[in-house]
């Protein structure tokens, strides 16, 4: 996480990201496996140093902006806190293992897992196969609303490499946001910059109300890039 990366992610006013710095781009599909959840391989997308993500939800070019933004008015505020996400998660005490919970859902389910929850697995933690459980449930959260935290209060992360991912979810018909791995820097329109984080997900329906990052809207309004 602390390690130097050259790229970063631009929000643009009413407009959409762009991400410089030859950073990857990839698509994968949230895919059912018995009770847990995987992710899958898909579309290989075009690669570049620099490229502009949609962020209105309205591209005929989807992941990227074809400039919609400016000929459907929209309006891309962002209203999400820009506290760090320690001060913003609740701390919730487990067995033999604590959980943070900032309430950002992306509605991905990776929380949920054949043998529970990730809450339900943190209080039975003191199984030592229940409490790795608990840190897959938590880690594999691509919004980063779960942070399993040992009691010396080490926060557990997967390891990941700077890797930008547009998300499909077709048990639930709908494509997701977009999933920031490995401490990618996300700017602001204003020049500020949010807290720099192993793992988020960005809205691309255009409809979240906690923007820049999905609130799972995308589901409600059954969003659809037209690939």
């Amino acid at each position: 996480m602390e390690k130097e990366i050259t790229g970063k992610i631009k929000i643009l006013k009413d407009g959409p990201y762009v991400v410089t710095g030859n950073i990857k781009l990839s698509e994968n599909i949230i895919t059912s496996q018995g009770k847990d959840y995987v992710y899958s391989e898909g579309r290989k997308l075009p690669q570049a140093k620099t490229y502009t993500l949609c962020r209105c939800g309205k591209s005929k070019n989807p992941p990227f902006c074809d400039g919609t933004h400016s000929d459907c008015d929209f309006h891309g505020d962002e209203t999400a806190s820009k506290a760090n996400f320690v001060d913003r998660a609740e701390v919730l005490i487990g067995a033999d293992l604590d959980l943070l919970d900032d309430h950002r859902c992306a509605f991905a389910r990776f929380c949920h897992r054949k043998d529970g929850t990730a809450w339900e697995l943190m209080r039975q933690s003191d199984d030592a196969k229940l409490k790795e459980e608990a840190i897959k449930a938590a880690s594999d959260c691509p919004a980063g609303r779960l942070v399993a935290m040992e009691k010396n209060g080490m926060a557990i992360e997967p390891e990941y490499t700077p890797e930008i991912v547009v998300l499909q979810d077709p048990e639930r018909g709908v494509s997701c946001g977009i999933f920031v791995k490995g401490g990618i820097p996300l700017e602001s329109e204003d020049g500020s910059r949010y807290e720099r984080r192993n793992r988020f997900v960005l809205c691309r329906c255009g409809e979240s109300v906690n923007k820049p990052f999905c609130d799972a809207t995308h589901v409600h309004i059954k969003y659809r890039d037209e690939q």
